[in-house]
C-alpha cells in the first residue's frame, strides 16, 4: 500500500489515508485530481532509516498535525516542549538530556528534568 499526507496550506498534515500500490508516486496526480496538496508518506521509515531495510522517505511516517518542511524533504512531529530541539539528520524531537533508562518517567517542562513516574 501506498500512503499519501494531505497538506493544508501551511503545509500541515490534516489527513492521512492509504491508496494502492499502483499510486505508489504518483502524488502530483492525486493532488491535481483532488484539487489539494499530497504528499506520499512511508509507513516504514522513522528518523531517516526505513525498518525493513528499503529506502528511507521523507525521514518520518506523517502524521494528523505533522508539518512538511519542502527543503529537508520531511515530515516533522510538532514539537513536544520548548526545551527540546530537534535533529537536522533525522527531524526528531529529543529533549536537553536523555531519559533514564532504570523505571519510567515523565519530561517536566518547568525543571526540564525526567521526573519518575514509578510508585
Amino acid at each position: 500500500m501506498a500512503h499519501f499526507a494531505k497538506l493544508d496550506e501551511n503545509n500541515i498534515v490534516t489527513f492521512v489515508t492509504m491508496g494502492r500500490q499502483e499510486d505508489d508516486g504518483k502524488e502530483a496526480e492525486l493532488t491535481l485530481r483532488s484539487g489539494y496538496t499530497y504528499k506520499q508518506t512511508s509507513y516504514n521509515t522513522r528518523g531517516g532509516v526505513h525498518a525493513n531495510g528499503g529506502t528511507p522517505f521523507r525521514k518520518n511516517y506523517a502524521g494528523i498535525g505533522y508539518t512538511y518542511d519542502s527543503q529537508r524533504d520531511a515530515f516533522i512531529a510538532p514539537q513536544p516542549f520548548p526545551s527540546w530541539t530537534m535533529s537536522e539528520q533525522t527531524c526528531l524531537w529529543s529533549a536537553p538530556i536523555p531519559m533514564p533508562t532504570d523505571g519510567s518517567y515523565t519530561w517536566d517542562e518547568a525543571t526540564t528534568s525526567w521526573v519518575s513516574t514509578s510508585a
